[in-house]
């Protein structure tokens, strides 16, 4: 495993401000697809985040012992606790739009926690931390993608494209911290690789159940308009261009770490031209 390289900047959480009542339903593209196929990623989000806190909590025991670690530690469950919140208060949203979610949220927490994820801890007592760190490379590099090529700028309804560009760029500010805590922990190859495949099939898996179940929720959407709107989608989408599978890839190396992306200046250059706009104020971390 590689040798954790750490940043010298500091890792804080922000606190913005979403005026999440102005979305519309489709608010992707005007289409029902592609709005649905980021909401079904929003929907794993909030349980996703406390799934990350809670299996790097449990190893700060090692991380004590390095204080640069435990402060960027602090700053990784600062931002990933208001990336949850943020999210988990567009659900309501959603469900104002009449959308039902709250069926799919209670089987996705017991399909994926309660039976996934445990079964993995008992195979692998760290296997947690292997799946939050392979997730946490996904979507730095999902983050790299949207603020590099500026898609959602010209697709996305500006509240919502503020609120994945927020979380992009804190994604992209903590990208190695699990990754060296994994690194301290346990450097095992084959456990990183089992935490790669665990991760790589529970997104896949789950955000297309996400997807397909508000999908199911859209009056009149036929097999043709859908197959139409598929196309139309397709370079949007990270998962049908591509881009999981260039991060997956890249993930394999032996020697890989996240700092070999260097993608901190796209972070920075979107907070320093939006941060004031937004009132992204710096919270206490944890």
């Amino acid at each position: 495993m590689a040798v954790a390289v750490a940043s010298e900047k500091p890792i804080v959480a922000r606190k913005p401000s979403f005026p999440f009542t102005e979305v519309p339903r489709h608010w992707l593209g005007g289409t029902a697809l592609a709005s649905h196929l980021a909401n079904g990623l929003n929907l794993l989000f909030p349980l996703g985040e406390r799934f990350f806190v809670r299996s790097v909590r449990k190893h700060m025991d090692v991380v004590k012992a390095d204080p640069a670690l435990e402060a960027r530690v602090r700053g990784f469950i600062a931002q990933e606790v208001r990336h949850g919140m943020e999210h988990e208060r567009f659900f309501e949203i959603m469900e104002a739009q009449g959308l039902e979610i709250r069926k799919f949220l209670a089987w996705y927490e017991h399909a994926a926690f309660d039976v996934l994820v445990d079964v993995g801890t008992r195979l692998h007592p760290d296997l947690d931390l292997a799946v939050t760190v392979a997730l946490e490379h996904f979507t730095a590099m999902f983050a790299e993608r949207a603020l590099e090529k500026d898609v959602l700028s010209q697709i996305a309804h500006p509240v919502m494209r503020d609120l994945l560009l927020w979380h992009a760029c804190e994604e992209i500010e903590h990208k190695s911290v699990a990754f060296d805590v994994l690194a301290r922990v346990n450097p095992s190859y084959p456990l990183r690789m089992g935490g790669l495949a665990m991760a790589t099939f529970g997104l896949v898996f789950f955000w297309m159940a996400g997807a397909g179940a508000l999908l199911r929720q859209e009056e009149g959407l036929s097999v043709r308009g859908l197959l139409r709107e598929l196309v139309a989608t397709r370079e949007r989408n990270a998962l049908m261009n591509g881009e999981l599978a260039r991060s997956f890839k890249d993930y394999l190396r032996r020697d890989f770490h996240p700092s070999q992306h260097p993608n901190e200046p796209l972070a920075e250059a979107w907070l320093r031209e939006n941060g004031a706009r937004l009132g992204l104020a710096n919270t206490q971390a944890a």
